[in-house]
């Protein structure tokens, strides 16, 4: 189907895996902020959801690094640019849409419904170029680029893991025809699923086409379903889209039924159950001096110090993940602490997580404190 693949170096497959590892990253913010955002005691349903699909995207996250590594690149999550700028854009067909850090309600769910939403390309999109040739504006972060140009953009997720795939396909087949192969990442840097905190046999050393190919199938079906269906493929377990648009339509899915007409028991949501937080807030818009303002910074930097554990558990010490779930579980209370409180100056708004990381947000003092911890 396709003639060539739009990847052609193993540099810019290794930058395009780098790509997929910011975009698994940058919908945990998102989901997490939403998740602490609601009440205590209301919305339980939904708070199951948020917490089962956060510790997926982690997961999503750790096989993109496994793949990285397959083919001799190395993850790193304390550039400068991983962390994306809230409100960020993700491919959604022509138009492309916003992902920012929100409360959880109406609005934060539509969001994440096209975060995970099945990709299909309308009939006169089907043939020609994969990339949209589209500007951005200025310290905006784009996830999901060629990494050759950050203009060019895929159509949608579920493309650009396509052409990740077919890449590793087509430089793959090129080395075999030479005698050899682009996985000859370091094996003891792959993280399996006995340093995962789910179990569940989901992490396998990706060494060759195959388990690479594999790997990043699990990632697209576990999001979207896989094809057109709305389970993955093996687990049976609900897609995320499909979790998300349970709690919309207030009824669970049952085994059979069609996708966008869930027959099963109801379920109560609080569309209002959640705390007024000021969406995408940044540091410079916190009084100086106040306490909120240090508790941000605070968050900030400690966020940062999850990245650098995260980094270091995909470059060789691979135990180390089994600390990072239940830390990302941990922050809870360090969020509620900015989630509950008023934002100065801002009447009926509270603060909330800026994820502000490496950006220099508090003067010089956050890349510092970067090599105070390594």
């Amino acid at each position: 189907m396709h003639t060539h693949s739009s990847i052609r170096t193993l540099d810019e497959l290794q930058e395009i895996l780098h790509g997929a590892m910011q975009l698994e990253h940058a919908t945990i913010p998102p989901y997490l902020t939403a998740l602490y955002s609601i009440i205590p005691g209301v919305n339980q349903d939904a708070a199951q959801v948020l917490r089962v699909i956060v510790v997926e995207e982690m997961l999503h996250l750790t096989i993109a690094a496994n793949v990285l590594n397959a083919v001799g690149g190395t993850p790193d999550l304390t550039r400068p640019d991983f962390v994306a700028s809230y409100p960020a854009y993700l491919p959604d067909g022509e138009t492309d849409f916003e992902v920012g850090i929100q409360a959880f309600g109406r609005e934060a769910l539509t969001t994440f419904l096209k975060i995970e939403r099945p990709a299909t390309r309308p009939e006169h999109l089907k043939a020609g170029n994969p990339l949209l040739h589209r500007k951005i504006p200025p310290h905006k972060t784009m996830l999901g680029s060629h990494p050759s140009n950050k203009e060019l953009h895929f159509y949608s997720i579920g493309e650009f893991y396509a052409a990740i795939v077919d890449g590793i396909r087509e430089l793959e087949g090129r080395a075999q025809r030479e005698g050899q192969t682009i996985f000859t990442g370091d094996r003891s840097r792959q993280v399996t699923s006995e340093y995962y905190y789910s179990g569940g046999g989901e992490l396998f050393p990706v060494v060759d086409l195959k388990s690479a190919i594999d790997a990043l199938e699990l990632i697209i079906e576990q999001g979207e379903g896989d094809g057109g269906g709305i389970y993955d493929d093996d687990e049976h377990e609900l897609a995320h889209y499909y979790r998300f648009d349970e709690l919309v339509k207030g009824r669970y899915y049952l085994k059979g039924d069609k996708p966008g007409h869930p027959t099963g028991p109801q379920l109560q949501v609080d569309w209002d159950g959640a705390y007024p937080i000021k969406p995408n807030l940044k540091v410079a818009e916190i009084s100086d001096g106040s306490e909120l303002r240090e508790a941000t910074i605070a968050f900030n930097h400690r966020y940062g110090e999850f990245l650098k554990l995260l980094t270091l558990a995909y470059n060789g010490q691979p135990s180390l993940l089994l600390e990072a779930v239940p830390i990302m579980f941990e922050f809870r209370n360090m969020m509620l602490e900015l989630i509950r409180n008023p934002l100065p100056g801002h009447p009926g708004l509270n603060g909330s997580p800026t994820y502000e990381i490496g950006r220099d947000a508090a003067g010089p003092c956050v890349a510092c404190q970067a090599e105070a911890v390594a």
